[in-house]
């Protein structure tokens, strides 16, 4: 009985050593996703303007630019840019994305695509190595606090893939997985194509009577000059807020994950101790029991 009892105390503290790790992880993911909402509201009004800039050189310039154009001709491959994460611990915040990926490659090549995999995360690097999936381009070490330099390097080698002509192996679609951040509660994964740009023209009549801020510029040297300077910076910001985006909402999911681990950890360590109580109780029973049998074995043997 008492290897038993040693044995539920050992548990015990290696359940509460295991607690400790869980809830230091989810106090630091804690502080980590304030951090992360607010470089989100810091990148916010960048975003904001530059999408109105760009929406108001494309109403007035020349939409017939290689990185505007709706219809690709000649369709034969797409590239698909999955954001997963680094590190584990975080529940499902990487299956998921890898999930979504999982689907829409099949989509695209239930259209006829070659599709390429570009990946950002170990995550979803290793998921691709371990099943010997060709990776067309990856990225690593930077997915729980990206910088503006992860995202113009990335953006930088999909445009160029996207400018590529395709008789020599470039591709037509540019699509992105990533995590949206809501709340603390709400992370859902998003599919968004990024190339080619789709830009919905509004006039002025149209934008005054829904109540929408139209922008009014004047382009220098030309509204197509402000598009080949802003498609670029815009491709990069995209790239940079998903990153963002998906940092916060990998942080969440850590948070998540901790607490239901720390919180498992408590119902482990008080059914453990009740059964060490138990174990304890029978052990001093039956050392009473070996006790009053001894005594009575000895008074038995003094009466004769």
């Amino acid at each position: 009985m008492g290897s038993q009892l040693r044995v539920y105390r050992r548990r015990i503290k290696s359940v509460k050593a295991t607690k400790k790790i869980t809830k230091a992880m989810e106090l630091i993911a804690s502080s980590r996703i304030v951090k992360a909402q607010q470089r989100v509201a810091a990148a916010t009004p960048y975003t904001r303007e530059i999408t109105r800039a760009l929406s108001a050189a494309a109403t007035n310039g020349n939409l017939d630019h290689p990185l505007l154009r709706t219809e690709a001709k000649d369709l034969r491959k797409a590239a698909v840019l999955i954001i997963s994460s680094d590190r584990g611990l975080a529940g499902a915040y990487s299956s998921n994305a890898i999930k979504e990926g999982e689907k829409l490659t099949a989509m695209l090549r239930e259209r006829g695509l070659e599709v390429e995999h570009y990946l950002v995360g170990r995550k979803a690097i290793g998921f691709y190595k371990f099943r010997e999936r060709a990776i067309a381009g990856s990225w690593a070490g930077f997915t729980d606090q990206p910088q503006f330099s992860d995202a113009v390097t990335i953006a930088a080698t999909l445009v160029e893939r996207f400018l590529t002509p395709a008789d020599k192996g470039g591709v037509q679609e540019i699509h992105i997985i990533y995590t949206h951040f809501a709340n603390m509660v709400t992370q859902t994964p998003v599919v968004k194509r990024i190339l080619p740009l789709e830009v919905e023209e509004v006039s002025a009549a149209e934008a005054k009577a829904t109540d929408q801020y139209f922008p009014l510029y004047e382009f220098e040297p030309s509204p197509e000059g402000v598009l080949d300077a802003l498609l670029p910076r815009y491709i990069e910001n995209l790239v940079y807020t998903s990153l963002l985006l998906s940092a916060a909402s990998e942080h969440a999911a850590r948070r998540r994950a901790m607490k239901s681990a720390t919180d498992n950890a408590e119902d482990m360590i008080k059914s453990l101790t009740r059964l060490a109580n138990q174990a304890r109780q029978a052990e001093i029973t039956q050392e009473i029991s070996e006790i009053v049998g001894g005594a009575d074995a000895l008074s038995s043997a003094a009466g004769k």
